[in-house]
Formats: structure tokens, C-alpha cells, sequence
């Protein structure tokens, strides 16, 4: 179980810097490559974290935009999760920071998205044993 939560974490982590390889207003300012390893892995942590907590409790409450929009609405709502999780890290002083809700952390969040689960498709998790 542990090894599945580690592993979930570091691809959580490879898809976060990939996002901000792609999406210029996503940055992680730290100045050592170990800094910002750590960064990409705290962060990581925290936007499954946030995830986990607030996705659940927005999807029951915002069901009916869900089907009235076929699901669109679930981008603006990860956008605003990853935008969430960028303003919990400046309150931490960690060196990560998403400039604007459209395209960065729209587009980020949705990076982050896809790269996670194309990894978790090729990375056995440990799950199914």
C-alpha cells in the first residue's frame, strides 16, 4: 500500500513538471534541482490532497452543472483546484506559482490530468496484485 502511494506520488510529480514545461504562467522557482524535486513532490502531494478532500464534496453539490454542461464544468473546477493549490503553496513559501485561473491553470490542471493517467497506465501502482 505504501509502495502504491509513493509511486502515485511521483507520477503525480513527473506529470506536474511536465505541465510546467508546457504552460509558461506555471513555475517552480526554486533555485537547486533537489529544491525543486522537492517542490514538484510537496506540490504533487498537495494537489492529490486537495483532490481527494474538496473534488468529492463539489461534484455532490455541483451535480446538476455536471450534466447540464456534460462534464465541461469538471475543467473549470480542476483549474480552480490547481489555482487553490498554487495559493496554498505561497501561503507555505513554496516556491510554486500558477499566474492566471485561463489558459495556466486550466490547461495545467488538465496536463497534469492526462500525463497522470497515461503514467498510471504504463506504472503498475500495486493495486493489481
Amino acid at each position: 500500500m505504501a509502495m502504491g502511494l509513493l509511486i502515485r506520488l511521483v507520477t503525480g510529480a513527473v506529470a506536474l513538471w511536465i505541465a510546467t514545461l508546457l504552460v509558461d504562467g506555471i513555475r517552480v522557482t526554486a533555485e537547486s534541482v533537489p529544491g525543486k524535486i522537492g517542490t514538484l513532490v510537496l506540490v504533487a502531494a498537495a494537489f492529490g490532497l486537495i483532490n481527494a478532500v474538496l473534488r468529492p464534496i463539489i461534484k455532490t453539490v455541483g451535480c446538476g452543472f455536471y450534466v447540464l454542461t456534460l462534464g465541461l464544468v469538471a475543467l473549470a473546477v480542476n483549474g480552480l483546484l490547481f489555482l487553490l493549490t498554487s495559493w496554498i503553496a505561497g501561503q507555505f513559501d513554496v516556491p510554486f506559482h500558477v499566474d492566471d485561473f485561463w489558459p495556466d491553470a486550466v490547461l495545467g490542471a488538465l496536463i497534469v490530468g492526462v500525463v497522470g493517467w497515461l503514467l498510471n497506465l504504463f506504472v503498475p501502482d500495486g493495486k493489481d496484485d
